[in-house]
C-alpha cells in the first residue's frame, strides 16, 4: 500500500505547533512592502491559528506536516 504524502504546497503555508495546532501566515506580506505602514506590515507578520473548522477540512493534506 503506497504511504500518504503530505500536499507539497501546504509544507511552507502552514505550521504545527507543539500542541498539534496548526498555525497559517497571512496573505499581503511578500512584495509591494515600500508603501504599507510599518503596523500594517507588523500585523501581516503575525501568525494565527487555523480555524478548527478549516482544519477538519484540511487533516488528511496535513497528516504528515510535522
Amino acid at each position: 500500500m503506497p504511504k500518504m504524502k503530505t500536499h507539497s504546497s501546504l509544507k511552507d503555508r502552514f505550521k504545527i505547533t507543539g500542541t498539534g495546532k496548526v498555525k497559517r501566515f497571512k496573505a499581503h506580506k511578500n512584495h509591494l512592502l515600500s508603501h504599507k505602514s510599518p503596523r500594517q506590515k507588523r500585523v501581516l507578520g503575525t501568525q494565527p491559528l487555523l480555524h478548527s473548522g478549516d482544519y477538519a477540512r484540511m487533516k488528511q493534506q496535513l497528516l504528515n506536516l510535522k
